[in-house]
């Protein structure tokens, strides 16, 4: 199955975008050739120029390609590939999908099915935690709606109801009081049905003004496990992350000590195997809770290759082929500060309605201690099917100030013309007073934030001047400190609002 080193000599990458891009990298680095698949709609795009090989494995819609479990392993059997990486969404998740690769003969690059069973069913999930001697948010799981009820009355409103096997926000309602609870019950089981073909839900107390912690983790299946630090991924629009950094600025070292351990202790009581992410809430009283564990690379990890030094795609490659983990706790160790911010193909002007088309000029920024993640380049087309994310733009610093510094100065100095995308709310958000202090909640960017940005998304253009003024007031521009800061985000001021350019920009 490996080549004489112990690595696979032939990956097949079982996604599209900015991920596949990113997987291809670390292959071809490691002298392992990759197989990118694609659906009709995505020929020529970014990721099948960037890989060795490229298998057409069906029409547009995901149910059809990127989703046809059949499908994409018989494209790893004519390629010869040994092994199969998911990247994240689309099969990541899929206990069904894990099971039928390694029933083929193929190796999954992820954990074992059984654990992406357990840890996707957010109740199982939670059981295992409390074994494992987590905190859990106070909830309620099993029964009907009536049975849901009256826990929801027993741990006191508001609550959240959850698709006890979804993900990213699907489904999810907050529900303020009983008299909105039937309603919400049975909106978040039509949605999980759909979502994901259970309806089943469950209850968690809502926690007001907790911040959104991660831990990652890694095991070699046989119960050793590591931690590689903490995420903020507090900065949320409808429970989708938009910035995250590391480390926390809400994390002191004897609570990171507490939050790694915690999660380094359910990573080894389930033999977990390859990398995973282990999601707390954090209460305003510093007390923190299990909140779920997701069973793939994440979105946001190259933060944590910036301040760790490690490659996070050859880590779980390391850990697939060899059942052993390349590095020691002790050899982990961090150094600055990381944030990344995510750009979708969204309008924010319109409600972030999703966005395609071609993307005329593409342009990102470069320079020391940047990094983006891009699955477009210049002329490419953004197909209407998929997730909107674009890109990923990654800065570091030595401090957080200077990361924030090279983030504001990196969202500006990049272009996508032809497709409307969300950089100007990034640009505001990185400007944001509360962001710079980091006082921010899973819930600020909807409670204070959007209202402010949205008026003047949609201020006429005439009044340019008077709308950068407002974003000064607003975002605290003309408060910043009068060093290089300071003057940097004051001279960017209209590089944050849209669609309007300033002949001075680009």
């Amino acid at each position: 199955m490996f080549s004489p080193a112990g690595m696979f000599s032939k990956v097949l990458i079982a996604n599209r975008g900015e991920i596949a891009c990113r997987i291809a990298r670390t292959l071809r680095e490691m002298k392992v050739r990759s197989v990118a698949v694609c659906s009709e709609a995505d020929r020529g795009a970014m990721h099948t120029r960037v890989s060795d090989e490229v298998r057409v494995i069906g029409p547009a819609e995901p149910r059809v390609s990127y989703l046809n479990v059949d499908a994409l392993i018989a494209a790893a059997k004519a390629s010869g590939a040994q092994a199969i990486h998911p990247g994240y969404g689309f099969l990541a998740e899929n206990t069904a999908f894990a099971s039928a690769v390694e029933d083929a003969g193929l190796t999954f690059i992820g954990p074992a099915p059984e654990q992406v069973r357990a840890m996707g069913d957010k109740r199982a999930a939670r059981a295992l935690a409390i074994e494992a001697g987590l905190p859990v948010v106070p909830g309620a799981e099993g029964g009907d709606g009536a049975a849901l009820a009256r826990e929801a009355d027993r741990i006191g409103f508001p609550v959240i109801v959850k698709a006890a096997l979804g993900g990213g926000g699907k489904g999810m309602r907050i529900v303020e009081d009983r008299g909105a609870l039937d309603e919400a019950l049975a909106s978040a089981m039509r949605v999980a049905a759909s979502a994901f073909g259970d309806g089943a839900v469950y209850l968690e107390k809502r926690l007001a003004h907790a911040r959104h912690i991660e831990v990652q983790v890694a095991g070699d299946g046989t119960g050793e496990a590591i931690h590689l630090f903490e995420r903020e991924c507090s900065l949320q629009r409808r429970h989708q992350k938009v910035i995250e950094e590391t480390p926390s600025p809400a994390v002191d070292e004897p609570l990171r000590a507490r939050l790694t351990e915690a999660a380094v202790a359910l990573a080894r009581a389930i033999r977990y195997r390859g990398l995973g992410t282990v999601e707390f809430l954090l209460a305003p009283d510093g007390a923190f809770y299990f909140l779920e564990m997701n069973t793939r690379l994440q979105v946001e990890h190259p933060v944590t290759e910036s301040i760790t030094g490690l490659d996070l795609v050859q880590l779980q490659l390391e850990v697939a082929a060899s059942g052993r983990l390349a590095c020691r706790q002790a050899d982990v160790t961090r150094r600055g500060h990381a944030i990344e911010a995510r750009v979708y193909a969204e309008d924010p002007a319109r409600n972030f309605l999703p966005q395609a088309g071609t993307a005329v000029k593409v342009r990102w920024p470069a320079a020391p201690d940047l990094r983006v993640d891009a699955g477009i380049e210049s002329g490419d087309a953004v197909p209407v099917h998929y997730d909107p994310i674009l890109a990923k733009v990654i800065v570091a610093g030595e401090t957080r100030a200077e990361a924030l510094e090279r983030l504001v100065r990196a969202l500006d100095e990049s272009v996508v013309h032809g497709v409307t995308t969300n950089l100007p709310f990034l640009r505001a958000l990185a400007r944001a007073r509360e962001v710079e202090r980091g006082t921010i909640d899973t819930e600020w960017i909807e409670r204070d934030f959007l209202a402010g940005f949205a008026a003047l998304a949609s201020a006429p253009a005439p009044e340019l001047a008077l709308a950068a003024a407002a974003l000064g007031e607003l975002f605290g521009l003309n408060g910043a400190p009068q060093g290089k800061a300071g003057r940097q985000r004051q001279s960017n001021v209209f590089a944050a609002l849209g669609r309007w350019r300033h002949p001075g920009l680009d």
